[in-house]
């Protein structure tokens, strides 16, 4: 096939919607390979900009009978993809950084970063057909911020002195300025529900471009497109989402063209995956980190000679080249790296047997060390703790392994057991890091890191508009989880997602989480 031919079967595409399965046809018999014209139509489809209509279907890892579909308690990949459908925060990150408005129109600060005023879009509905109101963003953060909240945003609520409305606009004074307050309310557990969810907060009634049609928890999840919806998301008619925790299940469905989509595309056989016929596999590196974590305020890992010596017994690039297989990078024991902004490195904590026997005998501690784990709490957790048993045996630290099933693990184990494996996927800032899990109030403080310290400095920086002094301030946080909290980080993974060229329109964003920070099913669309 001559470059004229290509130029109009690819001008066909756009001008008559050719389905791949006739543009593929026609290609072929003309001489071209089929991946050469698979690949041409993908490109041609993408060039003819988003077409609507059709299902979306995606294979999602990390979801458990025990979820719910309240937004506060969303602890893991599908209950936030969910919620993305039906739902949407003030504010949202841009894909290549900074932020979008949603539910808020605009905002602005007082001089001093102490009082942020967010005015509400006009016209906007929920679902249920109720216009979107000051008071329904009012009771919403109320009740992610009250006394009984189990929300995981509680660690960023804290230090608001007062929220109020007035007329078309949500106020929020502080107790200490911050000008990070915005990035903080893009949390995914901070959807905009009426009245905040105070009535029902697992109706799932919300501003996003999705109603949820079926509900089968931890199974499947079947959504329609909203006729009413005021934004621009959302191309398919229908988005389906099937939980297949399974690594193998879930790349034999997108290799059978039973999904579409897949998020934990398995680092060691990514590159198989990304050889099938039609399927893309998809990297983004950023703040997504695998960890080991210890409940600082549980024996034995109160005592902080043990929890250095299980630092020092871990091999990190052993990790990064035998579970990520090259998909990511090497830890160093805190939550922070160089995706962030005011980033400074720390001294890199290595594998030494020597130090890590010295501390374990220095804690008196004698006895097997239990490590709970999990596939559901990151892809090779399981081989990963059996190399950390390896790695541990060498300084002397006996670890006993301890499988739990997939479902359920992130209600009975992590945040629950006193040494586990889990995963976090990083945010856009160290303040809505550190304030979301390393804070002494945080209700998703997994380590039990308790440090009055640590503390100070988190409210200091948030009032310090002066970025050299907050850099300092954050290093020093950084610092004191490493040498002083109960984190592990071996790893900092890539997100790594599996794509059919069935679907397109995939963008390479800078920030959030996997499959396009869990908004790849609304921005993609039907190629076929």
């Amino acid at each position: 096939m001559n470059d004229d031919q290509l130029k109009y079967y690819a001008s066909r595409v756009t001008a008559l919607k050719m389905g791949r399965r006739e543009f593929i046809g026609r290609a072929t018999a003309l001489g071209l390979t089929t991946t050469l014209a698979s690949g041409l139509y993908t490109t041609s489809a993408r060039a003819a900009g988003p077409q609507t209509g059709g299902t979306i279907r995606v294979g999602i890892q990390g979801g458990a009978s025990s979820d719910s579909l309240d937004p506060a308690v969303a602890a893991n990949a599908t209950a936030t993809s969910v919620s993305r459908l039906w739902g949407e925060p003030l504010l949202e990150l841009a894909p290549m950084g900074g932020l979008e408005m949603k539910v808020a129109e605009s905002y602005e600060s007082s001089p001093d970063a102490k009082v942020w005023m967010f005015k509400i879009r006009s016209g906007v509905t929920f679902s249920n057909g109720k216009t979107v109101t000051a008071e329904d963003v009012l009771a919403t953060m109320e009740r992610h911020s009250g006394e009984d909240t189990k929300s995981g945003a509680l660690g960023i609520m804290r230090g608001i002195a007062n929220m109020r409305t007035e007329g078309d606009t949500f106020i929020v004074e502080l107790e200490q300025p911050n000008a990070d307050l915005p990035y903080l309310l893009t949390d995914y557990h901070l959807i905009i529900q009426p009245n905040g969810g105070k009535d029902d907060p697992t109706a799932a009634i919300g501003t996003g471009p999705y109603v949820l049609q079926e509900v089968d928890m931890g199974v499947r999840f079947v959504a329609t497109k909203r006729d009413d919806y005021w934004g621009d998301l959302g191309f398919a008619d229908t988005i389906e989402y099937v939980v297949i925790n399974d690594d193998t299940a879930r790349m034999a469905a997108l290799q059978s063209g039973q999904v579409d989509m897949v998020n934990r595309v398995p680092p060691r056989t990514a590159a198989l995956v990304g050889r099938a016929p039609n399927i893309d596999v998809r990297t983004t590196s950023g703040p997504g980190h695998y960890v080991f974590i210890m409940h600082c305020n549980t024996s034995p890992f109160d005592n902080n000679d043990l929890r250095l010596a299980l630092k020092y017994a871990i091999n990190r690039e052993e990790m990064v080249e035998k579970i990520l297989f090259g998909y990511g990078s090497v830890g160093n024991d805190t939550p922070i790296n160089s995706s962030y902004p005011l980033y400074t490195e720390l001294e890199q904590r290595s594998y030494d047997p020597d130090k890590a026997r010295f501390h374990y005998e220095k804690s008196g501690h004698d006895g097997p060390i239990v490590l709970r784990t999990s596939d559901n709490s990151f892809p090779g957790a399981p081989d990963a703790s059996a190399l950390y048993q390896q790695s541990a045996a060498a300084a002397g630290i006996p670890l006993e392994i301890k499988r739990e099933p997939n479902d359920g693990y992130w209600s009975e184990v992590w945040n629950a057991q006193p040494f586990c494996t889990s995963y976090w996927g990083g945010r856009p800032t160290q303040d809505a890091m550190f304030s979301t899990a390393y804070l002494s109030s945080a209700d998703w403080n997994d380590t039990r890191f308790n440090n009055e310290r640590f503390d100070e400095l988190l409210f200091k920086a948030r009032a310090e508009l002066d970025e050299a002094k907050r850099t300092e301030m954050y290093h020093e946080m950084s610092l004191l989880v490493h040498d002083e909290g109960g984190l592990i980080c071996p790893m900092f993974n890539d997100f790594v997602d599996g794509i059919s060229q069935r679907v397109t329109g995939w963008e390479e964003p800078k920030v959030g989480f996997e499959l396009m920070n869990f908004y790849a099913p609304q921005k993609m669309w039907v190629a076929a």
